[in-house]
């Protein structure tokens, strides 16, 4: 409905816990936000994996007398927004196959860029593919190595993969946890305490899943690190040696919940930061007060008035209660899906000159819908500030994003977007002080190729790899 990039996947996995079901039921809960259209669950007793997927949300999907019927201690969980393979239930995660290495499952957050390659590659072997991810890439590799253990046969598998991931797998009574060697997607490590002095192990693509399970946050997995925990407690290890770390900018600008650490770092600061940042670099000093652009607008709003030394007001209300509509609007009502999610409160606007934050501007179509809605609530002024900077290029990473040719700042000046939607001035966050903001503006960690085209791996087809988003 909105005009955003759409969140990738998240993934939970759970080890040690005699209800991990329930467990990694609650993870998933707290993920919801990174994807919609399905999840699943793949729980294991130490001898046999059960799964359950199915399309739309978490708590649809997991009534009480399904989890009933997970048994077991581990448990591997997905929830999970498209951006390889088709919205069907085929696709949905985990997968879960029993092969000549046992019974496995596995779920992935991020994006193959070499996985159409690979394919082709493993069907001239005589591979049979059931479902158009990515993700079954991975479970052929390890099915066809020669490597006659699970997690000698993993190895080899990772080092043929490119691109982003995130990985948790289930196999007999083992689980095992990879994360790719540039760190692109995130994925935290906690320990969750038990009674007896036992201790569950658990980990989440953000600590918000940790927060609802009653989890302590340890660290990240590492790029390039696999961890393998067993009955004989757990072992960590690099599969491949760290590359130029690639950490998604993006997963603080919008992606992740505020209450989560994300990288190790908390994205609520990040936020205000990126904001206080945006109030220097582009002032607006006739505004009388801040309006966020409900929700992931609202720590960046926060951060613009505390700079900018003016009020704070939450003028636009979000229904959080919306889902998928059916009705046809008449061409009168052209702004019809904006106003299902977004209300103005016309008695703050009325007459005032306001500045509106938002975290982006993809095609710039839901932007001007908004600045329209508050100017036809009252507003005599709109400055429209958006804390990051222009969004040039797709990404290739496990986000579902626009082609170059629908991306408005890659064809359009700043003063073109801002008469098509309609703001009385525009402007964006630098891409230096968005460096600043997360603190990377020395160490150099973060993917900035949605905003410089610059991209951080060799891409073996780039044609390919564009598939519909071609230029």
């Amino acid at each position: 409905m909105f005009d955003k990039f759409h969140e990738e996947c998240g993934v939970v996995a759970i080890y040690g816990h005699p209800e991990a079901a329930n467990v990694a039921y609650l993870g998933l809960y707290a993920l919801q936000h990174r994807g919609q259209e399905s999840a699943g669950l793949a729980v294991s007793d130490g001898k046999t994996i059960q799964c359950h997927k199915d399309m739309g949300h978490v708590a649809d999907i997991f009534a009480p007398e399904v989890l009933g019927r997970l048994p077991g201690h581990m448990a591997i969980g997905h929830t999970r927004y498209s951006t390889a393979g088709d919205t069907v239930f085929r696709n949905a995660q985990p997968f879960a196959v029993t092969c000549n290495k046992g019974p496995l499952a596995v779920a992935h957050n991020g994006n193959l860029t070499n996985a159409a390659a690979l394919r082709r590659a493993l069907e001239a072997e005589g591979a049979i593919f059931q479902a158009s991810s990515d993700t079954e890439v991975i479970l052929h590799l390890v099915a066809h190595s020669r490597e006659r253990s699970l997690a000698d046969a993993l190895r080899e598998a990772l080092l043929e993969i490119e691109g982003a991931y995130s990985l948790v797998f289930l196999a007999g009574n083992r689980m095992f946890i990879a994360r790719d060697p540039h760190g692109f997607r995130p994925l935290a490590m906690g320990q969750l305490e038990l009674s007896g002095g036992k201790v569950c192990y658990v980990f989440a693509s953000e600590t918000c899943a940790f927060d609802l399970i009653g989890a302590v946050y340890m660290c990240d997995v590492e790029p390039g690190e696999m961890v393998i925990i067993g009955p004989e407690g757990m072992h960590r290890e690099h599969f491949a040696a760290p590359r130029n770390r690639a950490h998604c900018v993006f997963e603080h600008v919008y992606f992740s919940r505020p209450d989560s650490l994300v990288f190790g770092r908390s994205v609520q600061m990040s936020r205000e930061n990126m904001g206080r940042l945006l109030a220097k670099a582009h002032p607006a000093p006739s505004a009388e007060f801040v309006v966020p652009v409900p929700d992931s607008g609202v720590s960046a709003a926060i951060g613009f008035a505390e700079e900018a030394r003016i009020p704070f007001r939450q003028a636009l209300i979000r229904n959080h209660y919306v889902g998928r509509t059916f009705i046809e609007p008449s061409q009168a009502i052209r702004d019809f899906g904006v106003k299902l999610k977004l209300n103005p409160v016309r008695y703050l606007l009325k007459g005032k000159s306001v500045v509106l934050v938002d975290d982006s501007i993809v095609r710039g179509t839901t932007s001007r819908k908004i600045v329209r809605m508050v100017r036809n609530a009252g507003a005599r002024e709109v400055h429209l500030r958006i804390s990051c900077p222009p969004t040039l290029s797709p990404c290739f990473y496990g986000v579902d994003t626009p082609t170059k040719r629908e991306l408005i700042a890659a064809n359009q000046s700043i003063e073109e977007i801002r008469r098509f939607v309609e703001a009385d001035s525009l402007g964006y966050l630098p891409l230096a002080l968005l460096r600043q903001s997360v603190d990377d503006d020395q160490r150099f960690e973060y993917c900035y190729a949605c905003y410089t085209g610059d991209y951080p791996t060799e891409f073996v087809n780039i044609e390919e790899l564009m598939g519909g988003k071609r230029d």
